[in-house]
């Protein structure tokens, strides 16, 4: 088994550990995995293969000899455990099993990827509570006030900067970068929410991710594969000349999924949440074409972005009620 085998194997295990609660989650891997089987066999293989159990977690962290691989795929895995801001008791388990595979030291766990990664994640989970997830979509007994009017330019305007920041974080090498757009969007969402008369949840956003094919652990897969082919592992294996994590496709698609999220929040909330889930659905599609067309002409605020972003820089919008 390849190093980059072992490693995409290790991914699909980290986002497997809690005993894939959500079918739509493993239902949107599985159909990433295929999409992109024909430019990335090993993630079609990775994924049924640990669907399967053809493989241990045995198996594929002994297939990594070098150090800086292993230390590299714990801090993947990490990251894709913390990817819906909160780490359960059975990716604790799986995190100290694949710790003792792979043979790494409680210093070598304790990266400053992983810290700044934790930090993150809880900030997120700080950011807003955590009551019982709301059903969506809501119908008539949740229209909100029909005297609230809705700023809609001042939407946009939020929407556009939340989209060019996640394509911002997509440019940087580090891991923990990806683990910040998710609770990025989810504060946009909110934010949305608020301005159209609803105090949602984390638990209410979390189900409207899912519902229209954006979940959490999928949409962090998906952000690494679309790296994978930009080159990330090849990068860091050192057989290829291009940048960690300089994918346009997995820039492209973290703007748009932002993008494309906030218009459909703004639609949905603006209109009293009175959509049906199969319109939802529909609508995200219908808006991810558009924002995907955008992204180049906003690739060089994107970059300049990027060029000024740091940990404690994205730390500190993921707390705050700006960006």
């Amino acid at each position: 088994m390849t190093p980059e085998r072992a490693i995409l194997s290790i991914v699909m295990f980290a986002a497997f550990a809690d005993g894939a609660k959500d079918d739509r989650e493993r239902e949107h891997i599985r159909e990433f995995a295929q999409q992109l089987g024909q430019d990335v066999p090993d993630l079609s293989a990775a994924y049924q293969d640990v669907l399967m159990s053809r493989v241990t977690l045995h198996d594929v962290a002994h297939a990594l000899t070098d150090h800086r691989q292993k230390q590299y795929a714990y801090e993947l895995a990490v990251c894709v455990c913390e990817s819906d801001s909160t780490i359960c008791e059975a990716e604790r388990t799986f995190l100290r099993d694949l710790s003792e595979q792979l043979g790494l030291s409680a210093h070598a766990r304790q990266t400053p990827q992983i810290e700044a990664a934790d930090s993150i994640a809880l900030a997120a989970q700080q950011a807003l509570a955590e009551p019982a997830v709301e059903q969506v979509p809501q119908h008539a007994e949740s229209v909100r006030p029909a005297s609230l009017k809705i700023n809609h330019a001042q939407i946009d305007s939020m929407v556009l900067k939340y989209a060019i920041l996640n394509g911002a974080l997509e440019l940087l090498p580090q891991s923990w970068a990806s683990v910040a757009i998710i609770p990025l969007q989810i504060k946009m969402v909110y934010r949305i929410g608020k301005q159209a008369g609803y105090d949602l949840d984390q638990g209410h956003i979390r189900e409207l991710l899912a519902t229209v094919g954006v979940g959490l652990t999928s949409q962090y897969v998906e952000q690494f594969g679309r790296k994978l082919l930009g080159g990330l592992l090849g990068s860091f294996m050192g057989k290829t000349g291009r940048k960690v994590g300089r994918s346009a496709a997995s820039v492209a698609m973290s703007f748009a999924t932002t993008y494309a999220l906030g218009q459909l929040a703004k639609r949905y909330y603006g209109e009293g949440r009175q959509m049906s889930t199969d319109l939802l659905k529909r609508t995200f599609s219908d808006l991810m074409g558009p924002a995907k067309s955008m992204q180049q002409q906003y690739l060089p605020q994107i970059q300049e972005k990027a060029a000024t972003l740091d940990a404690q820089q994205v730390l500190s919008m993921v707390r705050s009620n700006s960006i």
